[in-house]
């Protein structure tokens, strides 16, 4: 099998693209640039979501902490209640 070199097959070479040129091969060289991303004012935004995230935090906790008090509130009444059908049940059974 023979290799070509030097031309695609058709006999045609390549286009050139002057545009590119050898900046388009190099590392960092064409294509675009990444622009600096814009700083936020000191203390600003980055507070404000620091705040926030710290006042969910807080009210999470809060929410949590309720959810447990009535869960034991709840068994408390259960358990009175159980203990209560216990004794009508051995009164009827006497």
């Amino acid at each position: 099998m023979r290799r070509r070199t030097g031309s695609r097959a058709g006999g045609a070479s390549p286009p050139s693209c002057p545009a590119q040129g050898t900046a388009a091969m190099e590392p960092g060289g064409g294509g675009r640039r990444e622009r600096p991303k814009p700083r936020e004012p000191a203390g600003g935004a980055r507070l404000d979501r620091a705040r926030q995230k710290s006042a969910q935090q807080e009210l999470k906790q809060r929410q949590r902490a309720e959810i447990y008090a009535l869960n034991r509130v709840m068994t408390e009444l259960e358990q009175q209640q159980f203990e209560s059908f216990c004794k009508q049940m051995q009164a009827a059974g006497e």
